[in-house]
This record gives C-alpha cells, sequence and structure tokens, in this order.
C-alpha cells in the first residue's frame, strides 16, 4: 500500500462525506464487549486470517520509543519516521494538525485472503466526522472512479479502495473485493465477533489501557499456506482443530507485556490434559542462574510434542532422531526407560560457574542443570546406574561416587581429568544431572538465595497465572550477551541490549485452552526528537 499516497487521503475525505449503514447493526453487541475486543472485530469479515489492532495515541507511542538503547531507538525511530513521510508529510499532511483531531484511539489493520493471496484492510475509528471531514477535504491529486456497493459509496484508484462504514470507520483496502467483504459482514455476514470463543477468550486477556491488540486465524492462515485448498495434507488437517490465538500487549513501567491465550475449536476430538504442578524448581536453583525453563511434567510434555509434530512437518528435532541418539549413547530405551519416570515436575537451567584462582582458561564457564521429580524413584536410580557402566566402559569415564553436604552424588570425570558431570537427589523425588562446570555445591543444599527470590525473576516472569503448568527465565546479563550465540534475529546483539530479561509463564486453563504470560524487562533511555527525514533503515 505504498504506491499513489498521494490519492489516499482526498479520496477518503469524500468517502467520508458519504459514508452510512445501519445504525441498529451496533447495537446486537454490548458496547462494553466492543471495548474488550480489537478495534472493527463486528465489521472485519470471519475469514479474516491476521488482525493487529494498535492504539494511536501519541503518548503510548512515546512511552514506546522510550523503550531500548539509543541503537534501538535509532531503528524504531527510522521506521516511524519512514512510515510518517510516506503516508503524510509527502502529501502535504502532519499527523497531529490533520489527522489526530478526528482519528479514534485505536486502529486495525487486518489481513485477509482472496483467490489464495492475502490483501490488507485497515480500519479508522471516526471519533469526530464533521472535524474529519472538514480537515480532508482537499482537492484530488489525480481522477479517481466512484461506485456504490448495496448502498455504501467506495471510492477508487488502481491502487487503493475507500469506503466509510457508518459514519464510524473509515475502511481503506488495497483490493475492491475486500472492501465489499466488510460491507457485506456491515449488513450481516458472519464477522470476527462471532467466530467460537472469541469475545470469551479476548475477554480473559483484557487489560485496561493496553497498546494493541492480536488474533491470528490458525485455520485459515494453516488453508492459506496449503498447495491444494481442496484437500489439506494431514499436517494440515490436524491444524484445523486449532481455532486461534489472541494477544493483548500492554506497555508497563520497565517493559512491554503480553496476555495471550490459544485455544481449540469446539467440537475438536483433541483436548489438553488440565493439570498445573510446576512452581518449586525456581526455588532451588541458585540466584545467579541466567536461564531456566520449567514445566509441570516431563512425560506429558514428550506426548504432547509428539501430537504436535504430526502438524508440523518443520519440528526441531524428529522424535525418532532423539530416540536413537538415546538409544546409540547409552544403550537406554527414551520412551521406557527414561521418560516413563519423568512424570512430575522439572528444569533445565544454564547457571554460570565460580571463577576460581588459577582456573584454566579450558574450564567450563557455565554448567546445564536438569531437574526432575520421579514418582518412581526406584526405575530412576536404575536407569542411573546403567547410563553410569555404559559413561565407565564405553567412554573410558571415571565413575566417581563421593558425598556433597552429606548427600551422595556421582561424578563422571573425563580421561584429561575434568570434572564433567554430576548426578544425584536432592531429596527422595527429584533427582539432578549437571553437565560443564562443577555445579552440586550450588544446588545441595538448597541454595539460601535462590532464583525465585531475586529481583530480576520477580520483576520478569509474571505470577498472576497460579497454579501454573511451566515457566521461563532469561537473564540477559553481561555473561549471556558474551556467550557466542547463534544468529536467529536480524541486529540480534542490539536488540539483547535492549533487553534486561524475559519471562514466561503458562497455564492449562481447561481441555480447549491455554494461557501465556509473557513480560519483557526493557532498558530506558531518554528518547531524541524524531527526525524531519528518515536515515536509512538497518
Amino acid at each position: 500500500m505504498r504506491k499513489n499516497n498521494k490519492l489516499l487521503l482526498p479520496i477518503l475525505a469524500t468517502s467520508l462525506l458519504v459514508g452510512g449503514g445501519i445504525a441498529a447493526y451496533w447495537l446486537l453487541i454490548q458496547p462494553q464487549k466492543l471495548a474488550q475486543l480489537p478495534l472493527g472485530a463486528n465489521i472485519i469479515p470471519q475469514e479474516a486470517l491476521l488482525t493487529v489492532s494498535v492504539s494511536t495515541e501519541p503518548s503510548k507511542w512515546q512511552q514506546l520509543r522510550e523503550f531500548g538503547t539509543p541503537q534501538t531507538q535509532a531503528i524504531l525511530d527510522n521506521y516511524l519516521v519512514e512510515w510518517r513521510d510516506r503516508t503524510l508529510t509527502d502529501n502535504g499532511y502532519n499527523y497531529q494538525k490533520d489527522i489526530q483531531p478526528w482519528v479514534g484511539k485505536k486502529a486495525t489493520l487486518a489481513v485477509m485472503s482472496l483467490q489464495a493471496a492475502p490483501v490488507m484492510v485497515m480500519v479508522l475509528p471516526i471519533a469526530k466526522p464533521n472535524l474529519a471531514a472538514s480537515l480532508l477535504s482537499k482537492p484530488l491529486a489525480q481522477k479517481s472512479k466512484s461506485r456504490t456497493y448495496k448502498g455504501i459509496e467506495i471510492k477508487e484508484t488502481p491502487n487503493y479502495s475507500a469506503t466509510v462504514i457508518d459514519n464510524r470507520f473509515l475502511v481503506i483496502s488495497d483490493n475492491p473485493k475486500a472492501t465489499e467483504n466488510v460491507i457485506d459482514t456491515y449488513f450481516g455476514k458472519n464477522s470476527l465477533v462471532k467466530m467460537p470463543g472469541f469475545q470469551e477468550k479476548f475477554g480473559e486477556i483484557a487489560k485496561e489501557n493496553h497498546f494493541a491488540q492480536v488474533y491470528v486465524n490458525i485455520p485459515a492462515a494453516a488453508r492459506l499456506v496449503n498447495s491444494n485448498p481442496q484437500k489439506l495434507s494431514p499436517q494440515l488437517a490436524q491444524l484445523q482443530e486449532n481455532q486461534g490465538l489472541a494477544t493483548t500487549i500492554s506497555l508497563e513501567p520497565q517493559g512491554i507485556g503480553l496476555r495471550s491465550v490459544s485455544w481449540l475449536k469446539p467440537d475438536s476430538d483433541r483436548v489438553h490434559l488440565v493439570q498445573n504442578n510446576a512452581g518449586k524448581m525456581q526455588n532451588l536453583l541458585p540466584a545467579e542462574t541466567l536461564m531456566m525453563v520449567s514445566g509441570g511434567n516431563l512425560q506429558q510434555l514428550w506426548l504432547d510434542y509428539l501430537r504436535s509434530v504430526k502438524t508440523n512437518p518443520l519440528a526441531p528435532i524428529p522424535p525418532e532422531n532423539l530416540r536413537a541418539g538415546v538409544k546409540n549413547t547409552t544403550g537406554l530405551d527414551l520412551d521406557d526407560d527414561l521418560l516413563s519416570w519423568m512424570d512430575g515436575e522439572f528444569s533445565l537451567a544454564v547457571i554460570p560457574a565460580t571463577i576460581k584462582a588459577g582456573a584454566s582458561p579450558n574450564d567450563f564457564a557455565l554448567s546445564l542443570a536438569f531437574m526432575v521429580q520421579a514418582k518412581d524413584s526406584d526405575k530412576a536410580k536404575k536407569a542411573f546406574q546403567e547410563i553410569d557402566k555404559v559413561i565407565s566402559s564405553q567412554y573410558q569415564f571415571k565413575v566417581q561416587e563421593t558425598q556433597v553436604a552429606g548427600k551422595p552424588v556421582v561424578n563422571w570425570i573425563a580421561p584429561y581429568g575434568t570434572l564433567t558431570a554430576t548426578h544425584g537427589w536432592l531429596d527422595e523425588s527429584i533427582a539432578f544431572f549437571t553437565l560443564g562446570a562443577p555445579l552440586a555445591e550450588k544446588i545441595i543444599p538448597q541454595p539460601a538465595v535462590n532464583l525465585a527470590s531475586t529481583e530480576q525473576f520477580q520483576t520478569a516472569v509474571p505470577s498472576q497465572l497460579s497454579p501454573n503448568n511451566g515457566q521461563f527465565f532469561l537473564n540477559i546479563n553481561p555473561t549471556f550477551k558474551n556467550l557466542p550465540l547463534p544468529q536467529i534475529i536480524p541486529n540480534q546483539q542490539i536488540a539483547l541490549e535492549a533487553v534486561r530479561s524475559i519471562g514466561v509463564t503458562t497455564a492449562v486453563k481447561d481441555r480447549h485452552s491455554i494461557r501465556y504470560d509473557i513480560f519483557m524487562a526493557l532498558n530506558k533511555t531518554a528518547p531524541k526528537p524524531l527526525s524531519t527525514s528518515p536515515s536509512p533503515t538497518p
């Protein structure tokens, strides 16, 4: 929608003068419920793939610009300036003077599918119709055409289609058919608000004064990427059991928070196991822990992963490869010998080593710590004994039994003499295994100052979901930033400098839905005024 922007706003001004509709339609939905939903949800067609509703309030965008470092702020500012110049300044408009006086507090961008191709629809709320018409009624830069569809006038150029719905919404699209679909929805065709679970789920994650809302229509998106719309692949057919994913984004004093919920179709054969047993592992880890991921039941997580692989051909680790790797390395069966007793809470953590005087540069700087609650401790101990035999006989590691704070542990010592792994029991039911730097002394006995008690953890990891099914914590401190991390996103190192920590809490709400609360604690820097012209975007 970057072409012929000089035509856009004058066309919209003309459209504002002729908009109309059926006011009674808006009475079908309670206003208080509409306030919790993305703007325009009652006129956006139900088959929309994605909607993003975002605040138009300058104060919120100013708050967003305060997060990060000068480098990340420059990237955001470049995007904002480019958008402003391309859509407003180059066309003789000023946001504060020409747009802000009449536009409502939120705007929505929807992505729809027409003839197997995505099209864009933007919905702008008209808070002051008369003022909007007055401010935007400027002469057209070039000729345009006007037509009527179901009594509503549409203004069009080769690149844009615009209309006004009920004198409340300015609808802009890059496809005339998409505009007609919005009008059809206004006159009674199924909208997003009639999608099963849509209103209920956005109600669950509603937050006062939020910044943005996102909705993903999972089955519709799956159909778009399928090569044969008439015959879904087995993977995508199973994905049709999912109904949607909704997210509310808020700007907090210390960062950005997200409340998300995913849900299945009401008639789905697939159901979630309602089990929220996590919450102990962060108390067993030392305060300096850099990263932790925990869950309520490792065995159940594996079963869920097996099911998800069937609908995700791009799964990172094929189950058979993992099973074969465990068998070839240890001689054990992953499902029967290991996961069968790992049916309790678990955690995987990265913990920095204590640097001692005279330490070798080749010593490990970090240790990987795995903890799991075993309901069948006898079977667990037997598995560890079998692994000890393999490590000793096939890999020539020295298997050494010793004690730490009065508790028995087993060390694996490599042929060159460096301690590389330790396993044992924290109590009668929680087994642990560490790999890398010596770590047992940090977790036995239970640390007096644990991860859960730290300010970083309490700030980053959302606590509203209680009980929960698992948590994730990442402390992006100087030690973490100096690790040789793989490149996952553009400008990754710049982005890491802006983030202090990330926290996630999940909970299974019922047999058909899962909640996810996410928080990113960010650094702050006083932003500079937006420049008058954009610089090249990194």
